[in-house]
């Protein structure tokens, strides 16, 4: 296993200016500690709740950035829909956001590989209005992202040995 280390100062800092810098520090020592590249291998150099974090923080990114459908075409729809990842969040007590996960993990199984298809800006754009089954689901998680996100880090700081080496 990959040992991630962060400096308490830092640690402490991104706690005062809120939740998303908190979360945010363990995301990038983790995405640095594998050089940004979340492979097979790199994978098998991180824990169980390092990767659960990383897949949270790309779902969070794409959805907020452009829902379910975006997450699906920009390719982490196996990533996110393939692995324990709803099981894992559960687990964290993110209940209503495995249950949105495994919504949307039925539309994925459906017109995933439609969707993940190569395309032009323009056929891209289509596809939300193709596909507006998702737009519920954007919704949800839209107003409650940032519980979930509190929540998130609330699960970093009660087993905070589980993501860092916390360094002074």
């Amino acid at each position: 296993m990959k040992e991630i280390r962060i400096k308490d100062a830092r640690l402490q800092q991104a706690a005062s200016e809120g939740m998303d810098a908190f979360v945010e520090v363990f995301v990038n020592a983790i995405n640095e500690a594998i050089e940004g590249q979340l492979t097979t291998e790199t994978m098998s150099e991180l824990n169980s709740d390092q990767i659960t974090l990383l897949a949270y923080s790309i779902l969070r990114d794409e959805v907020m950035d452009g829902g379910f459908v975006q997450l699906i075409h920009n390719g982490y729809g196996p990533f996110i829909f393939k692995n324990p990842f709803a099981k894992a969040i559960k687990q964290w007590g993110l209940r209503d956001l495995s249950k949105l996960i495994y919504n949307a993990h039925s539309l994925y199984i459906k017109y995933g590989a439609e969707i993940e298809k190569e395309c032009t800006d323009e056929e891209f754009m289509a596809l939300f209005e193709q596909y507006e089954e998702f737009d519920e689901m954007d919704d949800a998680f839209v107003e409650n992202e940032e519980d979930w996100t509190n929540m998130v880090a609330v699960y970093i700081d009660d087993h905070i040995e589980n993501f860092a080496v916390i360094e002074l």
